[in-house]
C-alpha cells in the first residue's frame, strides 16, 4: 500500500478541519481500508460556539457519511473535555452515551456523531484515524490470529475484539491510562481494525497506510493467495427462483444482482465454499449489511429453493440460540448467497443496497482465501462466533438506525419491463414505476432508448417487437441485470388513422398487426416465462377505447387492440393458477404524444367543429388525458389494490359515452 498524500493539494486547504477532510478521502478512497460508511476520522481544534465564545472541540465524523466523499459538514464538533470525561464513567448504556454525545454538540443541527467518538476524544493525539482494513483484519481472523497479530505489530497496542461504542471506548481509556502512547505506532483491535493518530493529518495517515502495508507483506510472503478463477454459464430461470425464494422469505420484492466476475465463479466452484463461506464475515459491522453468512446455492435450483428455507430456519435457530429479552427478530432472509459453480449473489431492496452487498462480499471472498492460503497452522479463516456477531446485529444503535429507516414504495424492489418506452404513454409508465420504487428496463425500436435510460433503476434496450429473438434477448438482458421480473407491460404499438377498410392496404393491416397484435404476443409469450417466477407479478396490456367503441378510419388498429384484448383474456385464465395478473387498460385522447402535434390536433379538431382545448376534453368529465394519467393506473394496476383483479378491461378516458 502506498501513500496518496499529495503536499500541493494539501496546501490548498485553509485549516484543521480541511486538512481533517482531505485525509479522510484519501483513506475513503481505498476499499481495502473501508467501504460504505466504514471508519472514521477525527481532528481536535478550537471552533468558535454560538456566541462566539472559543472552545475546544473534537471535530469527528457523523453518522451517515462516507469518507470517500466527505466535506466539512460532515464532522460533528463536540465538546472535548465532556466527551472525554464519559470515558471515565464505570457504566454508560447506549441510550444514555446518545444522550449524552447528543448534548454535547455544538451545533445541533450538525449529523450524529460516530459511535467511537468517545474513543477519538480520549487518544490524545490532535488528528485520529480508524479503518477496517481488510489486511490486517484478514491476519486476525486465522486461527493463531492473536499470536500472529502481536508478531507482526510488536511496536502497537494489540487488544481483543468488544463491542464498539462505550466499550471499546472504556477498553482503550483503561489500556492507555497507564501507557506512553508514544510508544506505539497504532491500535490493532482484534477482528475489527486499526487506530492511527498523529499531531498533524500526514503523520496519522501515513501511519496508517505503513501499518496495513505490513500486513500485505505478511500475507503475500506466508501465503500463496492464490485466488481461484473461472467461467460458467447463467441459468436465468434458476436464477428467477431463487430471486422469487429469497423475497418470500424477507416478505416483500427483492432485486437478486449476480457477480459473475472469474474470481466470483471460482470462489463458487471451491470444493470446500459451503464451508468456508459459512464461517462468519470479515468484521461484525458488516453483519448489518449482509447477515453473518450467505446462503449457499445449488447449482441447478430446484423450484421452491431449498437451501433458501434451510437459511431461514438456521437464521431462526441462531436467534433462538443468541437473543435476550426484549428483542424481536429480524427477517431470516439472506443478503448475499454463494451460487454454486455460477458466482455470488446480492440481494437488496435496491441497487445501491446490492452494490454495497456486492462490494463487501467481493472482499470478504478475498479475505477468506487469503487467510486459507496460508502457510503452516496459521492456515485458515476463524471468524468471530456466532454470539458474539449476533451481539452486534441486535445492538440497540443498529436497531435504532433500522426504525428510522423509511418504509418501501410499493413497487421497491420489483422489476418491470416495458415495451415502447421511449415516448408518451410507454416513457410515462417507466417513470411513474420508477418513481414508485420499482428498476425499470424499457425497450423500443428507436436507439435512443440506451442513452435516455441510462440512471441508476433504468435500463434502456433497443427493441423490435416484431422480432422474436430480439425480444427475447431483451427479457433476458433484464433478468441477467436484476435476477427477475415481476411486472411486463405490452404497450408498443402503431396507429395509421384514415385509411377505410374498403381503401387500406396490404401493408397498412400487415404492419399494424404485425406490431400491435403479434409482436406484443411475442413479449407476453417470452415475459410469462419469467412472470410465473416474479413477486405479485402481473402483465398489463395497453389496449384501446376504439375496442369498445370504434369508429371509421382505424379498422386495422381498432382490430389489432380487439384481438390482443382477447389475448390478455386468455392470458389472464392460464397464467392465473401461478399468481399471474393480467389486465388490460384502455386509454383514449391521449393527446401529449408524438402521434399528435399541433397540426394534426387542429385538423381533427375542426373535423368535429371543436376548438382544440374543446376536442382534448370531450369526454364526459370534461377533462384531458395525459400520459402521465395512464402511466399512474398502470402503476397501480401492478400494485396491491389490484392484487384480486385479473382479466379486467380499465378504461382511462374521462367518460365515454359509447363506451358506457
Amino acid at each position: 500500500m502506498k501513500s496518496l498524500w499529495n503536499d500541493a493539494d494539501a496546501a490548498k486547504c485553509n485549516d484543521d478541519l480541511d486538512l481533517r477532510v482531505y485525509s479522510s478521502r484519501l483513506l475513503g478512497a481505498d476499499e481495502s481500508l473501508v467501504m460504505h460508511g466504514g471508519g472514521n476520522t477525527s481532528v481536535k481544534s478550537v471552533v468558535r460556539d454560538f456566541f462566539g465564545d472559543e472552545v475546544e472541540a473534537l471535530l469527528v465524523k457523523g453518522s451517515g457519511w462516507d469518507l470517500g466523499t466527505i466535506e466539512r459538514p460532515g464532522f460533528t464538533a463536540l465538546r472535548l473535555a465532556e466527551t472525554q470525561r464519559l470515558a471515565t464513567l464505570d457504566e454508560l448504556s447506549d441510550l444514555d452515551m446518545t444522550r449524552e454525545l447528543t448534548r454535547q454538540k455544538l451545533d445541533p443541527g450538525a449529523p450524529s456523531p460516530s459511535v467511537e467518538a468517545i474513543l477519538h476524544a480520549v487518544l490524545p493525539a490532535k488528528f485520529v484515524d480508524h479503518t477496517h482494513t481488510d489486511a490486517v483484519v484478514t491476519l486476525t481472523n486465522t486461527p493463531n490470529g492473536e499470536a500472529l497479530t502481536r508478531e507482526l505489530y510488536a511496536d502497537c497496542l494489540v487488544l481483543p475484539y468488544v463491542m464498539p461504542g462505550f466499550i471499546l471506548s472504556k477498553q482503550v481509556a483503561d489500556a492507555i491510562a497507564s501507557e506512553d502512547l508514544s510508544r506505539y505506532a497504532g491500535i490493532i483491535l482484534l477482528h475489527h481494525g486499526v487506530f492511527t493518530w498523529g499531531e498533524d493529518a500526514r503523520g496519522s495517515y501515513e501511519r496508517m497506510i505503513e501499518l496495513v502495508d505490513r500486513a500485505e507483506r505478511f500475507l503475500a510472503e506466508r501465503g500463496r493467495v492464490v485466488h481461484a478463477g473461472g467461467e460458467a454459464e447463467l441459468d436465468l430461470d434458476g436464477l428467477a427462483r431463487i430471486r422469487k425464494a429469497v423475497s418470500s422469505a424477507r416478505g416483500r420484492a427483492q432485486l437478486a444482482v449476480i457477480d459473475r466476475s472469474g474470481d466470483a465463479v471460482g470462489y463458487a466452484s471451491r470444493d470446500d465454499v459451503a464451508v468456508i463461506a459459512t464461517r462468519g464475515p470479515i468484521t461484525p459491522d458488516h453483519v448489518i449489511r449482509t447477515k453473518r453468512v450467505p446462503v449457499v446455492l445449488a447449482e441447478s435450483p430446484k423450484e421452491g429453493v431449498p437451501e433458501v428455507e434451510a437459511y431461514t430456519q438456521a437464521y431462526r435457530a441462531y436467534f433462538e440460540a443468541n437473543h435476550f429479552e426484549g428483542l424481536t427478530m429480524l427477517d431470516q432472509a439472506p443478503r448475499a448467497g454463494v451460487w454454486r459453480n455460477r458466482g455470488t449473489l446480492a440481494f437488496g431492496n435496491t441497487l445501491k443496497e446490492c452494490a454495497i452487498i456486492a462490494d463487501i462480499a467481493r472482499h470478504t471472498r478475498w479475505a477468506i482465501q487469503t487467510a486459507e492460503s496460508l502457510d503452516g497452522s496459521n492456515a485458515g479463516w476463524a471468524a468471530l462466533s456466532p454470539k458474539e456477531i449476533f451481539d452486534l446485529e441486535y445492538w440497540s444503535l443498529e436497531q435504532a438506525k433500522l426504525k428510522k429507516a423509511a418504509p418501501p414504495s410499493v413497487h421497491t424492489g420489483k422489476v418491470a419491463v416495458v415495451t415502447g418506452a421511449m415516448q408518451g404513454i410507454g416513457r410515462a409508465i417507466c417513470e411513474q414505476l420508477k418513481a414508485d420504487g420499482a428498476v425499470v428496463v424499457g425497450l423500443d425500436i428507436d436507439g435512443a432508448i440506451e442513452k435516455s435510460f441510462d440512471a441508476a433503476g433504468m435500463l434502456g434496450r433497443v427493441c423490435d417487437v416484431t422480432d422474436e429473438q430480439s425480444v427475447r434477448q431483451s427479457l433476458e438482458a433484464a433478468v441477467e441485470r436484476f435476477g427477475g421480473i415481476d411486472i411486463a407491460v405490452s404497450n408498443a404499438g402503431v396507429f395509421r388513422p384514415g385509411e377505410r377498410v374498403a381503401d387500406m392496404t396490404d401493408e397498412a393491416w400487415d404492419t399494424t398487426l404485425r406490431v400491435n397484435l403479434t409482436g406484443a404476443q411475442r413479449f407476453l409469450k417470452h415475459a410469462s416465462r419469467f412472470l410465473v417466477h416474479g413477486v405479485d407479478a402481473t402483465a398489463i396490456v395497453v389496449g384501446s377505447r376504439n375496442v369498445a367503441a370504434p369508429g371509421p378510419g382505424a379498422g386495422a388498429y381498432s382490430a389489432s387492440k380487439a384481438g390482443l384484448t382477447q389475448l390478455a383474456r386468455v392470458l389472464a385464465l392460464e397464467l392465473a393458477p401461478q399468481g399471474v395478473r393480467v389486465n388490460t387498460v384502455h386509454p383514449d385522447a391521449v393527446f401529449d404524444t408524438a402521434l399528435w402535434t399541433e397540426d394534426t390536433l387542429k385538423t381533427s379538431a375542426k373535423r368535429y367543429g371543436l376548438t382544440v382545448e374543446e376536442y382534448k376534453t370531450r369526454n364526459l368529465m370534461k377533462r384531458e388525458i395525459t400520459s402521465a394519467d395512464v402511466g399512474r393506473l398502470v402503476s397501480a394496476m401492478a400494485g396491491p389494490a389490484f392484487a384480486l383483479t385479473t382479466g379486467a378491461q380499465i378504461p382511462i378516458d374521462g367518460g365515454n359515452d359509447r363506451v358506457i
